[in-house]
């Protein structure tokens, strides 16, 4: 693979973190719909318990199947955004390293010209 020019490297690195960013906001969204759904299923399933709205089967079997798939949602989505924030903690030490190992030059101090 030939040498890339390191800016072209770091423009691609902050456009990969840019993904993995969208990637863990759409993954904050449905942690935080998933715990809704938790709340509320077991909020239903206590309602019915205690007789308040009346008991039926498929409410009973809806409010189960809302807790579950709560659950599940959040345990995939958790395990995603860790998984996302560490490859966006392994770009930025890339970029970092990249951005170290560019020779930067020195500009020597000159006075203004006056117009």
């Amino acid at each position: 693979m030939a040498e890339d020019n390191p800016t072209d490297e770091i423009s691609r690195i902050e456009a990969r973190l840019e993904q993995l960013a969208e990637v863990a906001e759409r993954c904050r969204k449905i942690i935080l719909v998933s715990k809704a759904a938790i709340g509320g299923g077991f909020a239903m399933l206590i309602v019915m318990m205690l007789g308040l709205l009346g008991s039926s089967a498929a409410a009973a079997l809806g409010s189960i199947a809302m807790l579950l798939g709560g659950i599940v949602s959040l345990g995939s989505n958790v395990s995603t955004l860790r998984q996302t924030m560490d490859a966006i903690s392994d770009a930025e030490t890339l970029r970092s390293d990249l951005i170290g190992s560019i020779e930067l030059r020195l500009v020597a101090d000159r006075p203004m010209k006056l117009i």
